[in-house]
């Protein structure tokens, strides 16, 4: 399918007389014209860089989104604007499909400029661009089923075959370097198009610290529904477009989920972002990573709503622990709701690293009221909070519980 895009691209830039680029919607390249001229001013800064790194800045983007390119239906001119980079301006030709945005054609403004018969032609080709782009995102979807066997296939035989049902349906995309993406809790059915995924499920997902329900299974305690999605990267050294396409998504969840927006993402949803994989044998493991990085989202507001997965610290670990840290003799009691406050301040303390001045100034209360407040905490929870290992235990069981809110 490069190759059309290509060949579409080249159609617009011999009907217009200039070199086109064309970006999805995220402003990540596509396919490029090549340009013979001497001028070295056909390639400006923001066009070179957008063919060699395959993407454009944040600066860029704002600058051209603010001029309506994404809800326009017609060619757009944008003035040059070198305190964001651009310095030559730009005609946008927007890609869509069914009234929805795809993608974008640019091409270096100049005077006179193509007229209107030579734009009329360009959006006709560029209309054919939107219904690959759209055929392509739709085709990621129709994976679910090879997408959903591999994340819930497990391990040996049952694994091998379900990636490599994954990888013929893949075709070429099954190679080179993927991300997974976790949006949870989700109560909708799987997007029918996500421009940038190449593979869309809706999956079960271990929600409050229970068990993750098998295929087909909706209750049990903790069982929930994730949204799940394979996003193609360019390399391992960025996981921009996986996190921008969560972010897309997490702020479109709200009537995908059939929820109401509440605290954290819309609707309650968080996402997390898993490190990239190099081989489709490792979409399980990056599952796991994402819904604990969504888990994490959820639990400590600051991680999210989109959450990384190298990002999220000690809950990496606690993600995967299978046991109720409220089911811990000691710790029961402290987690009652009653002793709310109690929680609190011993979980401040740890975070402090058992430093009292800081602790006291982080919970605006006087020393002495922390000292007394941490022996109640001790009363309450049977630990001594001079030893290690029971600090450590605490600690671990104070950071788990928000896990399981």
């Amino acid at each position: 399918m490069k190759g059309d895009y290509q060949d579409l691209v080249d159609e617009i830039s011999a009907l217009l007389g200039a070199p086109a680029t064309l970006e999805n919607r995220d402003f990540r390249l596509i396919a490029f014209g090549a340009h013979d001229s001497d001028d070295d001013a056909v390639m400006d800064p923001v066009r070179t860089r957008s063919i060699l790194t395959r993407q454009s800045t944040a600066a860029v983007r704002s600058w051209f989104e603010a001029f309506g390119i994404a809800r326009a239906t017609g060619p757009v001119r944008i003035p040059a604007a070198p305190e964001a980079g651009v310095h030559r301006g730009r005609i946008c030709l927007p890609v869509r499909f069914r009234e929805v945005v795809q993608g974008y054609v640019w091409l270096l403004d100049q005077e006179p400029g193509p007229g209107p018969q030579a734009l009329a032609a360009a959006m006709e080709v560029a209309r054919r661009i939107g219904v690959l782009l759209a055929e392509e995102a739709k085709a990621g979807a129709d994976l679910s089923r090879e997408f959903l066997a591999v994340l819930t296939a497990g391990r040996g035989w049952q694994q091998d075959m379900a990636v490599a049902a994954l990888r013929v349906a893949l075709g070429a995309g099954g190679e080179g370097t993927h991300a997974v993406v976790c949006l949870a809790p989700w109560s909708g059915e799987a997007l029918q198009s996500v421009p940038g995924a190449a593979a869309v499920c809706v999956a079960p997902w271990r929600a409050s610290g229970g068990a993750e329900a098998g295929p087909g299974q909706e209750g049990g305690r903790g069982a929930g529904r994730a949204l799940a999605v394979l996003v193609r990267l360019r390399s391992t050294d960025t996981l921009t477009p996986a996190v921008n396409l969560a972010s897309r998504l997490l702020s479109q969840a709200a009537p995908a989920a059939g929820g109401v927006p509440a605290a954290g993402g819309a609707a309650g949803i968080t996402a997390g972002v898993a490190e990239p994989v190099r081989a489709l044998t490792e979409l399980s493991a990056g599952w796991r990573q994402a819904a604990a990085a969504a888990r994490a989202a959820a639990a400590q507001p600051r991680l999210g709503p989109v959450a990384q997965w190298s990002g999220i610290g000690p809950y990496r670990m606690l993600a995967d622990l299978a046991s109720d840290p409220a089911g811990d003799p000691s710790a029961r009691p402290l987690l009652a709701p009653a002793h709310r406050e109690l929680a609190r301040t011993a979980e401040v303390f740890l975070d402090c690293a058992g430093q009292a001045g800081r602790a006291a100034a982080a919970l605006g209360i006087h020393r002495q009221t922390l000292y007394y407040r941490l022996g109640r905490v001790e009363q309450l929870t049977g630990l001594d909070l001079d030893a290690g290992e029971d600090r450590l235990l605490l600690h671990m069981a104070l950071k788990a519980s928000r896990l399981q809110a």
